[in-house]
C-alpha cells in the first residue's frame, strides 16, 4: 500500500495542498496543465485521497501550528493572545509546541507537525540555526506548507516571510541614551544561548559604541534567575560599570535586584534598561525603561500574514518590521 500523503503530492507537484484537492474534487476550478500535472504525480506516487484530500476543498476546519522555545517568558504570553485573538477571528485550531525538552529534538517535533497535516505554521522560535532553518525551508517547498517566523528573523533569507521590529536600530537607540546621560562603561548583558534576535540587539549596541570611541563591553549569562544572580554577584565585584542593556526585562530586573542588594543606587550609580516591556518592567522598583516591543501585534500580525499565505495571496513585503519605542522610566536619567 503507497504510504505517499497529500503533502508529497502537493510538493512533488509544486503547488498547495487546497490545488490537489481541487483538483480531485473540482477539476474545473483549476487550470488544465495544472490539474494534468497534479493526477500526474498521483499516478506516479500511488497516492490514494483520503477524507482529508477530499474534504480539503470546502472544509472549514483550519489548523495551525504554533512552535515556541518555552513558556516561561513573560512575553510569550503576551504574543500568544495576539495569535489566539487572530485566529479566533478565522476559526482556526491552534496546535501548540512547546521545545522546552532536551528529549525531543527539534526536528523530530517538525516531523510531527507536518504528520498532523497542519495548514500553517508560526515559528516563534528565535534561536534558530542554520540547519533549522534548511529544515523549515523543505517543509515550506517540499510539503507547501507556508510558515511565518514570528518574533524571529534569519538574516541571510528572506525566504521565509517574518513578522518583528528593526531590533539592530533598538538595540543602537536604547544605547545612544545612555551615552546622551554621560554613561561611559556601558555593559550590553546578552545571553550564553545564541539567539538571532539578541545577535541583532548587539550589533545595535556595538556600533553606538563605536560611534562615540567608547569600549565594548558585552557579558553573557543564563536567563535563569538563579544562575543570573550568582554570576552578577561575582562579575560586577571587580568591574567598572555605569550602564546596563540587557537583551530581556527579566535579566535587568535580575541584576537590579544584585545591584541593589550591593548598596548601589539605581539610575544615580547605574542606568538599566531592558527589553520588550513586559510585566516585569512596570512591576520592578524602580520602574524599568526598556525598548517596548509591540509584542501583541508581532503575534496577530503573524498571524495575520500566515492566513494571507494559507490563501495563497501574494504578500506585498516578506519581512515585516513593526514600529517600536524607548520607554524612560526611573533607571535612566
Amino acid at each position: 500500500m503507497s504510504k505517499a500523503t497529500i503533502y508529497d503530492v502537493a510538493g512533488a507537484a509544486r503547488v498547495s495542498l487546497a490545488t490537489v484537492s481541487r483538483a480531485i474534487n473540482n477539476p474545473e476550478k483549476v487550470k488544465p496543465e495544472t490539474r494534468e500535472r497534479v493526477l500526474r504525480v498521483i499516478e506516479e506516487l500511488g497516492y490514494k485521497p483520503n477524507a482529508f484530500a477530499k474534504g480539503l476543498a470546502s472544509r472549514k476546519s483550519t489548523t495551525v501550528a504554533v512552535l515556541v522555545p518555552d513558556m516561561s517568558r513573560a512575553s510569550m504570553a503576551e504574543m500568544m493572545n495576539g495569535i489566539a485573538d487572530i485566529a479566533r477571528v478565522y476559526k482556526y485550531s491552534i496546535l501548540l509546541y512547546i521545545l522546552d525538552s532536551e528529549d525531543t529534538p527539534e526536528e523530530d517535533i517538525l516531523k510531527e507537525i507536518v504528520a498532523a497535516q497542519v495548514d500553517g505554521i508560526l515559528y516563534l522560535n528565535d534561536e534558530i540555526t542554520p540547519k533549522q532553518f534548511d529544515f523549515l525551508r523543505t517543509i515550506k517547498n517540499s510539503y507547501q506548507i507556508p510558515i511565518v517566523l514570528t518574533n524571529t528573523i534569519y538574516p541571510d533569507s528572506d525566504e521565509i516571510p517574518s513578522v518583528s521590529i528593526d531590533y539592530e536600530k533598538a538595540g543602537y537607540e536604547m544605547t545612544k541614551q545612555l551615552i546622551e546621560e554621560g554613561r561611559k562603561n556601558i555593559y550590553m548583558v546578552s545571553t550564553v544561548r545564541k539567539y538571532m534576535v539578541n545577535d541583532l540587539k548587539e550589533t545595535g549596541y556595538l556600533r553606538a559604541i563605536e560611534e562615540a570611541s567608547l569600549t565594548p563591553k558585552i557579558m553573557r549569562t543564563s536567563g535563569r534567575i538563579s544562575i543570573n544572580t550568582e554570576h552578577f554577584n561575582e562579575y560586577f565585584r571587580d568591574h567598572k560599570v555605569d550602564g546596563i542593556i540587557a537583551v530581556r526585562d527579566s535579566i535587568a530586573v535580575s541584576f537590579m535586584n544584585v545591584a541593589r542588594a550591593n548598596g548601589v543606587h539605581i539610575p544615580e550609580a547605574i542606568s538599566v534598561a531592558g527589553f520588550q516591556n513586559t510585566k516585569y518592567a512596570q512591576l520592578a522598583r524602580p520602574k524599568l525603561s526598556c525598548v517596548d516591543v509591540p509584542i501583541y501585534d508581532i503575534g496577530a500580525v503573524g498571524m495575520r500574514l500566515l492566513t494571507k499565505l494559507m490563501n495563497e495571496e501574494v504578500l506585498e513585503e516578506s519581512r515585516v518590521m513593526l514600529d517600536h519605542s524607548l520607554i524612560l522610566r526611573e533607571t535612566t536619567r
